[in-house]
């Protein structure tokens, strides 16, 4: 027998399913984070007087940043190609504007369940009632909701829709507002189709340059259990558990209100339209565990949409529409739960009584708000304008301000199981969802790697 008959190819280590990978990284994170609580900060700066983390603090910091940050830069590429092609790919379909009308009433259906799921907790619980945090915390926020923020932010500002701020150093950085790319994207995709052929060799490049953009977001998202360990660590080295005790009801309050939606209302409209709950949530894992992390939609968003057609099986030329649209306006935690809980602990704490009135407010406000605010996203946004609206302090808002970001990752792993569920449910609705995606067995990665078709047809949108 031949030397090479005996040689063996290497064994290629087996990781584990990705799923596991995370929920690997959630428990190291927690563990990491209380081990750098425990270590206590390296002194005090004699200039600025804030504290100076210690290097696991830091480390973990830079890890959970570096990761979102990456995501935050593909988003605009991704939002602006992948809402040209679905355009192009939506050039033949009849229907396209139903499509987008369900969308938006399904938004506002579980936008309205959830906010009466918020005050019903709210009266029950009376979480401004049973409080220690002392009155002097109390303080106006920085940024407020406007409902002219809505018009404002539909009209983008440049080309590429970035805003450019600078820093008491010096620096200039850059950020985007989604809002305004999806007018833009939109906007070309309709003028590419009424150019015609012409507009070929464009649509061409958009289609080629977006499987270049996906490419690259794999090799992000691969990085994303380790950066897992990176964001929940630092949550927990920054912030604790210790904030929560003054503030104990009405951070149950929030969570149970989260809880609710996402195992209770969730569920059982994936029943009622023949869906496995199951494989929606392992389908949706990847996303939702990031949102839980990285408490950031708009970065979450690339991995949403993915999954969102990869695992659930919605067609392409629809969830890159649906999807993004959904990541500035679709906030179950943060526009319905949050502010309707928050607003009635502001009333009560206050001594102010709250109308029949003002709760159809607080509920009009969390369905049509989240639009509202959408070119000034945020939890703290919102709930200035739901307390605007209702004539609260504003003061209110500096109370909850401690236990912040201990909620919001509740918040936004609730804002991206609602932003996925929601396309797959029209889909459904209308005949386009590709069962046997959905069905298919989840395996090692964070979701398949045969994209579904692209292309709606006629048969399908009918």
């Amino acid at each position: 027998m031949s030397t090479a008959q005996h040689i063996e190819k290497p064994t290629r280590l087996r990781l584990p399913p990705f799923g596991t990978q995370v929920l690997i990284g959630l428990v190291l994170g927690v563990v990491l984070g209380l081990v750098a609580r425990g270590l206590g900060a390296d002194g005090v700066d004699s200039t600025t007087g804030e504290v100076d983390p210690n290097w696991l603090t830091e480390t973990l910091a830079t890890v959970g940043s570096t990761f979102v940050t990456l995501l935050r830069t593909i988003v605009p590429p991704l939002v602006f190609l992948a809402i040209v092609a679905s355009i192009a790919n939506l050039r033949d379909v009849t229907g396209a504007a139903r499509l987008a009308w369900k969308t938006l009433a399904w938004f506002a259906i579980t936008a309205l369940i959830a906010v009466a799921i918020g005050i019903g907790l709210g009266l029950v619980l009376r979480p401004g009632d049973r409080t220690s945090v002392s009155a002097d915390a109390a303080s106006a926020p920085a940024s407020t909701g406007s409902w002219l923020d809505f018009l404002t932010g539909l009209v983008p500002t440049n080309l590429l829709g970035l805003q450019a701020s600078a820093g008491d150093d010096g620096s200039v950085s850059l950020s985007f507002n989604v809002l305004q790319i999806l007018v833009l994207a939109i906007a070309t995709g309709i003028a590419a189709l009424k150019v015609g052929d012409a507009a070929e060799p464009f649509l061409s490049f958009v289609r080629s340059a977006l499987a270049v953009v996906q490419k690259v977001l794999w090799w992000i998202i691969l990085l994303a259990p380790i950066a897992t360990v990176g964001l929940l660590g630092n949550a927990v080295a920054s912030y604790g558990w210790d904030a929560i005790g003054s503030l104990g009801t009405f951070a149950g309050a929030v969570y149970l209100g989260l809880a609710l939606v996402v195992a209770g209302v969730y569920p059982v409209l994936l029943r009622l339209h023949g869906l496995s709950v199951r494989q929606f949530f392992s389908g949706a894992w990847p996303a939702i565990s990031l949102a839980f992390v990285s408490r950031s939609s708009v970065g979450t968003m690339p991995v949403t949409e993915t999954v969102t057609e990869r695992n659930l099986g919605v067609p392409r030329a629809y969830s890159s529409f649906a999807v993004p649209l959904g990541a500035t306006t679709k906030m179950d935690g943060c526009a319905s739960i949050y502010p309707a809980i928050a607003a009635i602990f502001v009333a009560q704490f206050f001594g102010v009584d709250l109308s029949l009135t003002d709760y159809v407010l607080i509920a009009f406000v969390s369905v049509i708000g989240s639009a509202a605010t959408a070119g000034v996203t945020g939890a703290t946004v919102m709930l200035t304008l739901t307390l605007s609206t209702l004539g609260l302090p504003l003061e209110g808002v500096g109370l909850l301000l401690a236990i912040d970001p201990i909620l919001d990752m509740g918040r936004t792993a609730v804002n991206v199981a609602g932003q996925a569920l929601v396309p797959t449910i029209v889909a459904k609705r209308e005949g386009i969802l590709d069962q046997r995606a959905y069905d298919a067995p989840r395996g090692r990665r964070a979701w398949r790697e045969e994209p579904v078709d692209p292309v709606l047809t006629e048969q399908s949108a009918a």
